[in-house]
């Protein structure tokens, strides 16, 4: 079993109004889509494997192996040579990871290699341009107007868009620590350029984790959980994972729009015009209640290895 693939070379043309049925279904289940013929070019996303890759051997390699996963690890193998079992590691993540966004100043980003900062500012360019574009066909497959979920997004300020570099390096034990540990995604939308050799990447689909299949210059899509509010829980925010190897060093290159901290978020009116509206409000609203986008992830980043609904109960309960 695999995730959905859609090629997107039609978008524009004959092939649209499939293509937006695909993403439709794709978004309802699993969650989790891949596209290909997206329109960034294959040399930039080359470019992007080139640099994150460079910056970790020249800057960040030597210290994963001084970081705490790698000692947490070691002390656990060195626990089993003297005889004692070992359980898998709670409470850590193996991976390397650091982020830039539109709130930091560019020239704090990684210096090395020369290169990187020219190349990540093109790559984020055009995967802000992809996002925005996704999000006008969710809309309209939601029967939204064309920017709903842009203006949804903005608050009284702009979208956040920030981009996640992860590195999740040769493991020897993958069975007692994960790479990351299954969660869903606080945000709107995440689109991930994965590695196309070193897999990890695994959805939770129908109760079975299903591996998402590295493929060469394809464009990993996500549902995040202000989407899934939006949509009404028509469209669900999909559990994930990464599972580390043995060999091989996987790239994760993550960008995610989200929404600004003080965007409310809500139900869409239109999903909700069917539906019977009592002196309290919609149904649908004991599930997914109005609030802000900053109060969630002050929630989120507390328990975002936990349900998912109790965090939307933390929110109908900061609104009662």
């Amino acid at each position: 079993m695999a995730i959905p693939v859609i090629d997107m070379a039609n978008l524009n043309g004959e092939g649209r109004v499939d293509i937006m049925c695909q993403i439709a279904k794709a978004c309802e289940t699993p969650g989790f889509f891949q596209l290909l013929n997206h329109g960034i070019s294959h040399s930039l996303m080359d470019s992007v494997k080139k640099v994150c890759s460079e910056n970790y051997k020249l800057t960040r390699e030597k210290n994963f192996g001084q970081s705490l996963p790698a000692k947490m690890l070691n002390h656990a193998m060195m626990a089993e040579a003297n005889g004692k079992t070992c359980g898998e590691i709670k409470n850590m993540d193996w991976e390397d990871v650091f982020q830039i966004n539109d709130m930091e100043a560019s020239e704090s980003w990684p210096s090395k290699p020369s290169n990187f900062r020219e190349t990540m500012e093109e790559f984020r360019k055009e995967i802000f341009k992809m996002a925005e574009s996704l999000l006008e066909i969710i809309s309209l497959n939601l029967g939204l107007e064309k920017g709903y979920l842009k203006d949804a997004f903005s608050g009284e300020d702009k979208p956040f868009f920030g981009t996640k570099v992860s590195h999740y390096p040769p493991c020897p034990r993958p069975d007692l620590i994960k790479g990351i540990r299954s969660h869903t995604d606080a945000g709107g939308l995440i689109l991930l350029f994965q590695d196309d050799e070193v897999s990890g990447l695994q959805v939770l689909n129908n109760g079975r984790w299903i591996d998402v299949q590295p493929i060469a210059y394809s464009i990993v899509i996500d549902i995040g959980d202000q989407l899934e509010v939006i949509s009404g829980g028509k469209y669900k925010s999909a559990w994930h994972r990464i599972i580390p190897t043995k060999d091989g060093n996987r790239l994760s290159v993550a960008s995610f729009y989200n929404p600004s901290y003080s965007a409310m978020i809500y139900p869409a009116l239109k999903l909700k015009a069917s539906e019977e509206i009592e002196d309290d409000g919609c149904h649908d609203l004991c599930t997914y209640p109005k609030f802000q986008f900053g109060d969630y992830m002050s929630v989120y980043n507390e328990e975002k290895y936990g349900d998912k609904e109790p965090r939307f109960k933390a929110m109908r309960d900061v609104t009662i």
